[in-house]
């Protein structure tokens, strides 16, 4: 196995990025850069264990984009760390809201459950999705899902034109589809 070099200049050759002892020997010497980084941030060791691995991956798969001219390999690690970092206070600060958010839709302890607590977490998830829609998108989501009517039937209701209550229709699926899937609801 070679040495590191000091300055790593030859590492803006992917063939270098591909031997694997090359990679190995620079995993071993900046992760500990990268995890000291992330567990400061992040306060928690297995968060910070995560976003490291994240932080190699992600440099793996962008090696190409590394270029010695614009700073050193340690300053470019600590560029995707930051980011992963950032990546994971806010996807903690998600959590922290839908779980906030959700329990105020959970009965209390005295009162009957009226259902599992996946399902009240589904409820508040797909309700802010539809709050986000335009007003005919919502209103033709709501016609259609919780009062069970057709795209015929909710014409009448509205007035609308058919075609335009199946383009809301299609439309406010659409968006709703992007926001859960921004909110890291996995598609069914």
């Amino acid at each position: 196995m070679n040495p590191l070099p000091s300055a790593p200049t030859a590492l803006a050759d992917p063939v270098e990025w591909g031997a694997c002892d090359d990679w190995a020997v620079l995993h071993r010497r900046w992760s500990g850069l990268v995890h000291a980084l992330a567990r400061q941030a992040l306060g928690d060791p297995r968060e910070a264990e995560d976003v490291t691995q994240q932080v190699f991956a992600a440099a793996w798969r962008g090696r190409d984009g590394y270029t010695p001219e614009r700073g050193t390999f340690p300053a470019w690690l600590v560029g995707i760390t930051r980011r992963k970092v950032a990546d994971a206070l806010a996807a903690r600060a998600r959590r922290a809201e839908l779980a906030a958010a959700a329990a105020g839709l959970l009965p209390s302890p005295g009162e009957q459950a009226g259902g599992d607590p996946e399902a009240a977490l589904d409820r508040l998830v797909v309700g802010r999705a539809l709050e986000r829609l335009s007003e005919p998108q919502r209103r033709v989501l709501r016609l259609a899902f919780y009062q069970d009517l057709t795209q015929t039937q909710i014409a009448r209701v509205t007035g609308w034109p058919l075609g335009t209550v199946k383009s809301h229709t299609r439309r406010g699926l659409d968006r709703m589809r992007r926001r859960l899937l921004e909110e890291g609801v996995p598609p069914t």
